[in-house]
């Protein structure tokens, strides 16, 4: 019993003191919550100074700027009508089954979320941006039958402008209220529910065998990578799949693609334009070059022939996409007028990609093109600044010892250089001038100038691909991570050693290489270098890179699973 009274008494003493001791933990955390809570937020009451960061678009552009934003002294607020990134080249597939819309989109708040940068997504449509007062005006995505769309204003120190662009119809008539267009993820849910639809309606026993004829003529406007993409698509989707589902008519499917100029895939090496078209010609699908589109109808589509003096030719179809040119969105025009730049088709950035005319505005992506510089602009800088000794007159190694920065500041330069084959600059001023002894050349400004007159003529405007667009979001991203430490003198109007040098080198597009898939598990391909490769294997390349460029695991996993469905099961036919 004795016993029993010391260990009952022992364990009520253990007891009280296990309380105490949670007492104690709990006052510390309670407590330590507090130094943590004033930790916390001691710094953001003391960074009142944080820069407010604007975002147009999740789009290529506005969403490879967002991933790789890592400054946390500024707050972002993203402004978009979809909440979602889509990958775009993978369009075509979901027009035919061949991949899920889903698998292909990531809801941006995915992406955003665990980065140390203060994010805030908003679902609306920009219609106004007034860069004087620093404000962009938004309306709601959501519809709201009591009171319409909200509407509300944003103020910013930085603007980001990566909307994209819009189809471009060229005025035609008839091709807004008749044509398909491919662009978004809603536009190839629709087209996917077209094929289907005109298969079924063909399909129908009252209908006559020229209105199925009719129904069953998938006509494509544009001869570029989107147009030539899906044709071969939709070539695969009839023939693998439909006609199995669909066998007495069969033999009724047309596919037409219409191109203005004289051959498709113009931007591609000429080895890759031949092979497409021939294997088009071998597999069915009619190609027609020199066919402009002058009016669209409910039924019938009209070319004008530029290869047979002009005669109009009218061509019935029972389902027309157009794939051709990109517009610029109406605001983006509005806003174009406010600043001067009514005249252009799309926003002028300088290098940096900031918009000509206006302070603390960017743009990339499609709806804006990079006005370079050109050399013969700054001839009188640049030969001031290698003339150290102000003798009036150059030696090559005076030319060479700015010719490093000239490279960066103007990419003509590097791209004549390339075309000619030459090594430096020494090789210029010997065509310019003869085969002359490196080290004792001299030459006037006069001679500098016919020197470099050619060198010019190799600018080129940057292609509207998510390529250019990913590579500027980039770019733009890290520019704005250093922003701090470079804002006495971020950039200047040239790049040489010594005073003047800015820290940001100029946007400069670094080219990866294309593709075009051509339908039957051939994928054509041109990679850096020139080289080139078309069959089987720049399919199965196609897939790797397309897989690894999938912006999360999770559409990477869907992609790759979509991909191993169709190879087993084929393409999904159903209307859904």
């Amino acid at each position: 019993m004795t016993s029993f009274s010391f260990f009952q008494r022992l364990s009520r003493t253990f007891l009280d003191n296990h309380r105490t001791v949670k007492l104690v933990l709990l006052c510390t955390a309670v407590s330590g919550g507090g130094i943590v809570a004033y930790g916390e937020l001691a710094p953001s009451e003391a960074v009142t100074d944080r820069k407010k960061v604007v975002v147009l678009g999740t789009g290529w552009a506005a969403t490879s700027f967002m991933k790789n934003l890592d400054n946390p002294k500024y707050e972002v607020q993203v402004v978009s009508p979809r909440n979602y990134f889509a990958f775009t080249p993978l369009l075509p597939s979901v027009t035919c089954g061949t991949v899920e819309a889903r698998s292909i989109v990531e809801p941006v708040r995915n992406i955003f979320r665990k980065k140390k940068v203060d994010v805030q997504f908003s679902e609306a449509e920009c219609f106004k941006i007034d860069a004087e007062n620093r404000k962009v005006y938004c309306r709601s995505n959501a519809n709201n039958s009591l009171d319409g769309k909200e509407e509300f204003v944003v103020d910013y120190d930085y603007l980001i402008i990566g909307v994209g662009a819009n189809v471009n119809t060229f005025n035609t008539p008839g091709v807004v209220e008749n044509c398909h267009f491919l662009k978004e993820v809603e536009d190839a849910q629709k087209i996917r529910r077209t094929v289907i639809d005109c298969f079924e309606r063909a399909n129908l026993p009252e209908v006559s065998e020229e209105e199925k004829k009719r129904i069953l003529h998938f006509a494509i406007v544009g001869g570029g990578p989107t147009g030539v993409e899906f044709a071969a698509s939709l070539h695969d989707f009839v023939n693998e799949d439909l006609i199995r589902l669909y066998p007495g008519i069969k033999n009724l499917v047309k596919i037409t693609l219409l191109e203005a100029g004289d051959h498709i895939l113009s931007m591609f090496d000429k080895r890759i334009t031949a092979f497409a078209e021939d294997k088009f010609h071998r597999t069915g699908i009619d190609v027609k070059t020199g066919s402009m589109v002058v009016k669209v109808s409910e039924k019938e589509i009209s070319t004008k022939e530029l290869k047979n003096g002009g005669n109009i030719t009218t061509i019935p179809y029972g389902m027309a996409v157009w794939s051709t040119g990109i517009g610029t969105r109406p605001f983006i025009k509005d806003f174009m007028s406010q600043i001067g730049q009514a005249s252009r088709r799309a926003l002028a950035t300088d290098e940096w990609l900031r918009v000509e005319g206006c302070k603390n505005v960017y743009a990339l992506g499609d709806c804006a093109t990079i006005n370079q510089r050109k050399v013969m602009e700054d001839i009188a800088a640049i030969f001031k600044k290698a003339d150290k000794h102000n003798s009036g007159t150059l030696t090559v190694k005076e030319f060479q010892d700015v010719m490093n920065d000239i490279r960066v500041r103007y990419p003509q330069v590097e791209q004549y250089l390339k075309s000619k084959q030459m090594r430096n600059v020494a090789d210029l001023l010997k065509e310019a001038r003869g085969d002359v002894k490196k080290e004792t050349i001299e030459l006037n400004i006069e001679e500098l100038k016919t020197a470099l007159s050619k060198v010019d003529s190799q600018m080129k405007f940057l292609p509207a691909t998510a390529q250019v667009a990913s590579q500027q979001g980039i770019y733009l991203a890290k520019c704005f991570n250093r922003m701090e430490e470079c804002e006495k003198n971020p950039e200047g109007p040239l790049r040489f050693r010594g005073e003047g040098r800015h820290h940001f080198n100029p946007f400069r597009y670094k080219h990866l290489g294309q593709f075009a898939p051509l339908g039957g598990e051939q994928t054509a391909a041109q990679l850096p270098g020139d080289w080139v490769s078309i069959g089987h294997s720049s399919q199965w390349l196609w897939y790797s890179v397309y897989a690894s460029k999938q912006v999360s695991w999770r559409t990477r996993a869907l992609v790759v699973t979509d991909w191993t469905r169709r190879f087993i099961f084929g393409r999904d036919s159903s209307r859904i």
